[in-house]
């Protein structure tokens, strides 16, 4: 992975593009921001930080959970083949989808759904990035993820979790490492806090 290219592309992106109004004055704080719905914009730093992490290649093949503003979605964009991107709210959807459109990015497919079952229709994946905290790793997204590749998930109750990097080896061996403490909203469906 060209980390020189993600860097470059990731400062080169405005942040307030994928703010509503009242929010883009905050755009350039290194902080979590709100987007409605109860979901939130992660600090850049911890979506560069996580991109990294992925490392996504030229010619993988990515699933997203949580679209929310798109803003991480357009950087995996940036620095994959194609990606597959869940979210939960249509609106959210809706909005970070007229902004991708709007960057140029044809490579993006969307879907408005559970993102704690995946998106098997095309798996397996390469890579797969999920942006809500789970309170367990999902077996669906361990069962789609291709023999050598990476996922990062963040595991862990609501005050506080572990920044998981996940991957699986050529012969589906299951490797994880905590890359850190984070704190997510919750991915909502079979894998949330709640249910």
């Amino acid at each position: 992975m060209d980390f020189q290219e993600l860097e470059s592309y990731f400062r080169s992106l405005d942040r307030s593009f994928f703010l509503d109004d009242d929010m883009k004055r905050y755009a350039s704080l290194d902080m979590p921001l709100p987007i409605g719905y109860e979901q939130t914009i992660s600090q850049p730093s911890l979506v560069l930080e996580m991109t990294k992490l992925l490392e996504p290649e030229k010619d993988s093949k990515v699933l997203e959970i949580g679209t929310g503003s798109g803003f991480q979605t357009a950087l995996l964009a940036k620095m994959s083949a194609t990606v597959f991107t869940v979210e939960r709210i249509g609106e959210l959807m809706e909005n970070a989808k007229k902004r991708l459109l709007k960057l140029g990015f044809s490579n993006i497919y969307f879907k408005v759904g559970d993102g704690s079952v995946g998106w098997e229709e095309h798996a397996p994946y390469d890579r797969i990035m999920v942006t809500a905290a789970a309170s367990a790793v999902p077996d669906e997204l361990i069962k789609q993820l291709a023999p050598g590749g990476r996922m990062v998930i963040p595991v862990g109750p609501s005050h506080v979790q572990s920044l998981m990097l996940i991957t699986k080896t050529e012969d589906n061996e299951i490797q994880t490492r905590s890359m850190g403490m984070v704190r997510f909203v919750e991915l909502k469906g079979r894998y949330g806090w709640t249910e």
